[in-house]
């Protein structure tokens, strides 16, 4: 029986990935000199939810929390992450929504 080699990045490296990406908008109408959101604070990201691409502006931080981590795996699996889409979470607003306010009770 082989093993088949994963082409899945470590973690590590897809949170940069994810990182590098949240901070590498072009300067235009909405965007500091820094390229990023004006509405989106230091220290957080926006990312896009459901059918109607909601959008939620959340801490980094979460990045490192498993039920974020998993969620990331699966926005990896269905859009991947090297597209003009912005971060999309592919699951309903409804249980993201459910899962943001547990994380933020920790």
């Amino acid at each position: 029986m082989a093993i088949k080699k994963s082409n899945k990045l470590p973690q590590t490296a897809v949170i940069k990935q994810i990182l590098k990406r949240c901070s590498s908008f072009g300067k235009k109408n909405g965007y500091n000199e820094q390229g990023l959101p004006d509405d989106v604070p230091k220290g957080h990201f926006a990312v896009y939810v459901g059918e109607n691409r909601s959008r939620y502006i959340i801490p980094i931080s979460w990045l490192a929390q498993p039920e974020f981590q998993t969620l990331l795996q699966r926005a990896e699996e269905e859009f991947g992450f090297n597209h003009d889409m912005g971060l999309t979470i592919p699951c309903e607003e409804v249980a993201f929504r459910n899962l943001t306010s547990m994380m933020m009770i920790r």
